[in-house]
């Protein structure tokens, strides 16, 4: 299978799990739980916006090559404002169906907020992406993200990738250690002049999690300008750092279970989960995030070529999924089919809180009927369209 083939299943396969992540029932549900995310502390947010970072690294740095800057800028910036009108259509779709069922409203609140189609100030404040009601957190920050990424695609094909990655790093620590925390408090000030309640409201603090994006953006500028040869890095013979890799997992995966099960004690569980913030991407999140890309980079590259038959196998098996078609097809149209799965989560929200409570075996028939409909907006960009009376020519799947 071709790299991006792979990537593709990758981005696919964490779109499925998003999806079942965000869905809500009354009383949870089963199925859920068969989620790599409750063996530690890798969650399927976190290897979406990498493998971004990485696509936009390993597809812009050649055409920044080739074309130059400009080209380039504008092919990055164009996608960023394509984003943005994905992002404002989740968002009007939602207003639209609560102003037409206000019922909506009251089963939406918790991801709302103080959200209302008739406050406009807090619209406002959702359109500028500073209120960003829940799930429909990721597309702000990848906005940022492609803004941003121009000039530090540009310092990474010209060799200065040391500089991108110590700014990285740097921002990221200024997070940990509470420097943005001013800089939030003014932004709520200002906010906050345009009427009661207006403020920021995020899932993720976009200058954390900054740093698992251009972690994957220098990582494809040095892949596409052939920086790096992952064959020589990944070798059967270099066990090390995966054996490394492996123990950290290990260990964290005896927290997890501790913490599923109530085993911790109150004054281990606290000094814990002080590493543990989501939202910064705090250590505990970029530790676990680390040592799982190496450990399953090496399966990946070095697995099949080990002399350890149990190894070739390891390698296959945790290959294999991402070799289905439906995920390379939902992931080759990642970001359009992550925003189809907002207004598909709202529903199911309203479906369970009018309808419900449901069964098990009703929360797992929608729910995979959920799954399979992130096809719809795949299909819908690889149609041919000419084949309809009057049609025109079909949209290009890599736009």
């Amino acid at each position: 299978m071709r790299r991006l083939e792979i990537l593709d299943g990758m981005r696919g396969y964490f779109l499925v799990f998003m999806l079942l992540n965000h869905l809500a029932f009354a009383g949870g549900y089963l199925l859920v739980k068969v989620n790599h995310a409750e063996l530690g502390f890798v969650q399927d947010a976190q290897g979406f916006v990498f493998l971004s970072g990485l696509l936009v690294g390993m597809v812009h740095a050649r055409r920044m090559e080739r074309k130059g800057f400009g080209d380039a800028a504008g092919k990055i910036w164009k996608r960023a404002g394509e984003l943005y009108l994905y992002a404002m259509g989740c968002l009007a779709l939602v207003l639209a169906a609560a102003s037409l069922e206000p019922a909506l409203l009251a089963y939406w609140q918790p991801w709302l907020g103080d959200l209302t189609p008739a406050d406009g100030a807090m619209v406002g404040a959702a359109a500028s992406l500073a209120y960003q009601p829940t799930y429909m957190d990721i597309l702000p920050q990848y906005i940022v993200y492609l803004l941003a990424a121009p000039p530090l695609v540009w310092l990474c094909v010209h060799g200065r990738w040391a500089s991108v990655a110590i700014g990285s790093a740097v921002l990221w620590l200024a997070v940990q250690l509470g420097v943005h925390l001013p800089v939030a408090e003014g932004v709520n000030a200002v906010l906050g002049t345009a009427g009661e309640g207006v403020r920021l409201r995020a899932a993720f603090n976009v200058l954390a999690w900054q740093i698992v994006f251009m972690g994957g953006l220098i990582l494809g500028v040095l892949t596409a300008t052939k920086r790096v040869e992952w064959q020589r890095v990944f070798t059967p013979e270099r066990t090390g750092l995966v054996r490394l890799a492996v123990a950290l997992l290990v260990f964290f995966l005896v927290w997890r279970v501790g913490f599923s099960f109530g085993l911790w004690p109150e004054a281990m569980a606290e000094r814990f989960q002080a590493y543990e913030v989501r939202p910064e991407f705090s250590l505990v999140f970029l530790a676990n995030f680390v040592a799982l890309g190496w450990a399953v980079a090496w399966l990946l590259i070095a697995g099949p070529r080990s002399a350890d038959a149990r190894i070739r196998r390891a390698a296959d098996l945790v290959g294999r999924p991402f070799q289905l078609p439906f995920l390379r097809l939902i992931g080759r149209h990642s970001l359009q089919v992550y925003a189809f799965h907002v207004p598909l989560a709202y529903a199911v929200m309203a479906l369970d809180s009018h309808y419900g409570p449901f069964g098990e075996t009703t929360k797992t028939l929608i729910a995979v009927t959920g799954v399979a409909l992130l096809a719809l907006p795949a299909l819908a960009r690889e149609a041919d369209w000419r084949s309809l009376p009057g049609a025109g020519a079909p949209a290009r799947a890599d736009k």
